[in-house]
């Protein structure tokens, strides 16, 4: 298996994170009923890390689908060289550090990486865009 789709394999790892991750805080500040209920009543405002680390996720599985795909794109056509399968770990790498940074609420330095990960991405999709 290349380089590139162990990344993916991975990163469907980190989507796992993300998703405990934030059910995890909100269970603790709403409660195990609410967790295992309809979810049906109003709820209080979010605690600042309940509200990052649902922030953080929903800014994954945004991105999530189009890394998948750039990967997916060329695993399939061949086109995985060197650069494809560093902007793969690039693209992960990124994405890992991203989700500490935005769970203590560093803004500037979380929206760098949000933005190395994207040039991973990028990275990606070169050789199946020219």
């Amino acid at each position: 298996m290349n380089t590139e789709l162990i990344v993916l394999a991975w990163g469907c790892v980190l989507a796992l994170v993300h998703v405990f991750a934030a059910v995890r805080v909100k269970t603790r500040q709403y409660g195990t009923k609410w967790n295992i209920g309809a979810r049906d009543e109003e709820l209080p405002p979010p605690e600042p890390l309940v509200g990052r680390l649902a922030r953080a996720q929903a800014n994954f599985f945004e991105t999530f689908p189009i890394a998948a795909a750039a990967i997916l794109i060329v695993s399939v056509a061949g086109l995985g060289d060197r650069w494809t399968a560093i902007g793969a770990v690039v693209w992960l790498a990124a994405r890992i550090v991203y989700l500490p940074l935005y769970a203590l609420g560093i803004p500037k330095v979380r929206t760098l990486v949000f933005l190395i990960s994207v040039a991973g991405i990028l990275m990606i999709l070169r050789p199946a865009l020219f």
